[in-house]
């Protein structure tokens, strides 16, 4: 029998004998045993609840920054749209007060009433009661494009309109259309009259204006002088040239104030009024020419309405 049982435990393996010994405790100390599985259990259990919880926290920001990366890319996006849309509205802007602009150079241009356009105030538009909608992008770059389209229609038909009431206009101010003196009345008028030196019959070549001595004597019209002297019983006389087959004189001042060659606007002085050459008194005697032919200068006077008066100068 003693053989026996050292036989059986010289082939008892050493993990049998772990087995047996832990049978061995388990019986009797079961608590312990119980109190290290149910801790061996919790233990693996808050690893494992541990390290799902970092998986899931490590997706969640993963999602998060990527719908970060995606807002920011949007709103890249409608910033540079943002911009885009600015510079179009600083041209329309542009556009617009450059029309504004030429707008009223030719209200001036075309002598319309004040108020009748007034571009500094915004027109009146109205409607029914038709509800508002949300405007789709697509549709405000369209009409954006059209309004674009329409500025620069618009301002092409302006500058032809205005180049056109240009040139009617410098056409008008080459033509003699007012008075050569301020506050004034003739004293002279134009064709046949009494030499006021003989007493014979004479042809008078223009009309002479009531003046003072040193009074403005001033262009009638735009032009060039052509000439600037003395000449004969004209005195000290200006002529200028309109360009458009319209001479003007100017004669008996006291002193000239241009030179030949000279380009003088309407209403410029050009001569200080006198009495120089061939003339009785203090006067301003006015000629106008048209294409070499003497012209009676009452119908070039424009709205002066100026009176005529009855003493003969020269």
């Amino acid at each position: 029998m003693a053989f026996k049982k050292i036989v059986i435990k010289s082939r008892e393996t050493r993990g049998q004998r772990w087995v047996r010994q832990l049978r061995g405790f388990a019986e009797n100390r079961p608590a312990t045993v119980l109190g290290a599985v149910l801790g061996t259990g919790l233990v693996l259990g808050l690893g494992a609840g541990t390290a799902a919880g970092m998986v899931n926290n490590s997706r969640l920001q993963a999602k998060v920054e990527s719908q970060q990366a995606e807002m920011a890319q949007a709103q890249s996006a409608s910033q540079a749209q943002i911009n885009a849309l600015a510079a179009r509205l600083g041209e329309l802007q542009a556009q617009a007060t450059r029309l504004n602009a030429l707008g009223e150079r030719l209200t001036q241009m075309g002598k319309l009433q004040d108020g009748e356009f007034d571009f500094n105030e915004p027109v009146g538009v109205g409607g029914g009661d038709e509800p508002a909608q949300d405007m789709p992008a697509s549709q405000f770059k369209d009409d954006l494009g059209q309004l674009e389209q329409q500025f620069s229609a618009s301002g092409k038909q302006l500058d032809v309109l205005a180049a056109l009431m240009f040139d009617h206009q410098l056409e008008q101010n080459s033509v003699p259309g007012r008075a050569p003196i301020r506050n004034t009345y003739i004293t002279s008028g134009f064709g046949g009259r009494a030499d006021p030196f003989n007493g014979g019959a004479a042809n008078h070549k223009g009309i002479d204006f009531h003046a003072s001595v040193g009074d403005p004597v001033m262009a009638v019209a735009d032009g060039v002088v052509s000439y600037a002297g003395v000449r004969g019983g004209y005195g000290n006389v200006v002529e200028v040239d309109h360009g458009n087959g319209y001479v003007t004189r100017y004669a008996h001042n006291s002193r000239l104030t241009v030179r030949p060659g000279d380009l003088v606007r309407v209403g410029q002085e050009v001569a200080k009024a006198g009495s120089t050459g061939r003339s009785t008194g203090a006067h301003v005697h006015f000629e106008v020419w048209k294409d070499g032919r003497v012209m009676n200068p009452r119908k070039f006077l424009g709205d002066s309405n100026t009176p005529v008066g009855r003493v003969g100068r020269g």
